[in-house]
């Protein structure tokens, strides 16, 4: 394992991890707990020698599967799939409406409960048949956009036909699990958002994870030894690169359409809740922060994997959500050329899945959510607001990367 040393960066607004024969690592943590095990995961990438000029590193960073959660990598000639993970394309969307607080319901429960009912969420049944999480019969409109996306899955199935094994149009248009939501907020002004947070489902996983176990078996072919394994990085010109940049970008297209589709029915739930009639689409936001692309930075172009990290050139719109019982933000970046132009995904675990769930009671995570209409029930333990860092100090510690737009609270949160 790498060794590092951290430092704080003079007239600058974060910190730098150093280590011997690695690029910086521009960490904006001050103010925010940064865990050994994810600063051990940024100093064994900052010796990679394709990353260029530095890692940037997010408020939010934490330690993640394969790579940090949090990191944002620029690389010259080569890509690691772990950088970019398996929850491909993974991001959010939201969209401000016209109808103000007092237009909606004092009893939120069937707000939620229509929305429940409206998309597919959770997993049931080892994601089998039965699985709640997903369509036995998809609905026409999740059909039409399937047939936009087939035929690039079928190109890359010609090629790997392992990968045809699970879910991928009964997936389209389904929440999912885990950090992944759907919420009602209201901003400062008490304007009614919608808001979600979903990926690329059980295809973009399968994708993510194929790619990086032959990454680590190409590593093994050419005998190359790396401190990490789960690094193993694809190099540009191999066949197997542009087939996983051509199979990645499919599946950011799967995720970017699969919001869409959720937002549609979050619409339409919404609307068949006797609410008056009301408008949207007059803000949208929808942004990717798991993915890869090609851009220009400091005259050159680079590949940048962003995992857990929100794209933030100067006027770019993103979100930053904090958890169940916080607030979230829409943000306009600023287009600091030394974080890539990113900025932070949310506010970021401040512990395991595990840890929180062993840590917090039921009537720890009732009073945590005090106010919203929630799930509150021991399986949503580990999402409970205090197993994240604080949001507000996540937002100061990045207050150089974005500038904040509007404030949200939600009102109605679904989780899978």
């Amino acid at each position: 394992m790498a060794e590092y040393t951290v430092n704080e960066a003079k007239d600058r607004n974060y910190n730098v991890l150093s280590t011997k024969g690695g690029v910086p690592v521009k960490m904006w943590t001050r103010g925010v707990a940064l865990e050994d095990p994810a600063a051990q995961q940024l100093a064994n990438i900052a010796v990679m020698p394709f990353v260029y000029k530095w890692i940037a590193a997010m408020p939010d960073v934490h330690w993640g599967m394969g790579a940090t959660v949090g990191s944002v990598i620029a690389t010259k000639k080569a890509i690691i799939p772990a950088a970019v993970g398996v929850d491909i394309g993974c991001g959010m969307v939201a969209v401000r409406t016209s109808l103000k607080a007092d237009q909606l319901p004092d009893d939120l429960s069937t707000l939620r409960a229509k929305i429940e009912a409206a998309v597919p969420h959770g997993r049931t049944n080892n994601g089998g048949p039965g699985d709640r999480g997903a369509w036995r019969d998809a609905p026409k409109p999740v059909e039409a956009e399937w047939a936009k996306l087939k035929a690039g899955y079928d190109r890359i199935l010609e090629r790997h036909p392992k990968l045809d094994r699970g879910n991928h149009v009964n997936h389209l248009s389904t929440l999912g699990t885990g950090n992944h939501f759907i919420e009602v907020c209201l901003d400062s002004e008490n304007r009614v958002w919608f808001m979600l947070h979903s990926g690329s489902r059980g295809v973009g996983n399968r994708i993510g994870t194929y790619f990086i176990e032959m990454a680590k078996k190409d590593m093994q072919k050419w005998f190359i030894n790396l401190k990490d394994q789960n690094l193993a990085y694809l190099p540009e010109g191999t066949e197997h690169f542009d087939e996983y940049v051509e199979a990645v970008h499919w599946a950011q297209d799967f995720a970017m359409t699969n919001r869409k589709l959720i937002l549609d029915a979050v619409i339409e739930a919404a609307r068949r809740c006797g609410l008056p009639e009301f408008e949207v689409g007059l803000e949208v936001i929808n942004c990717h922060h798991n993915y890869v692309s090609i851009e220009q930075h400091y005259g050159e172009n680079v590949f940048v994997t962003r995992k857990g990290a929100v794209r933030a050139r100067e006027g770019d719109m993103g979100i930053i959500p904090g958890s169940m019982g916080a607030r979230s933000y829409i943000v306009r970046g600023k287009g600091n050329h030394e974080s890539f132009h990113s900025c932070s995904h949310g506010a970021g675990r401040a512990m395991s899945r595990e840890e929180a769930k062993r840590r917090f009671t039921i009537d720890d995570h009732v009073k945590a959510t005090k106010g919203i209409e929630c799930r509150k029930d021991k399986d949503v333990i580990d999402e409970t607001p205090a197993a994240y860092k604080p949001i507000d100090k996540v937002m100061e510690a990045q207050k150089d990367l974005v500038d904040v737009v509007y404030e949200l609270r939600q009102i109605v949160c679904v989780k899978g």
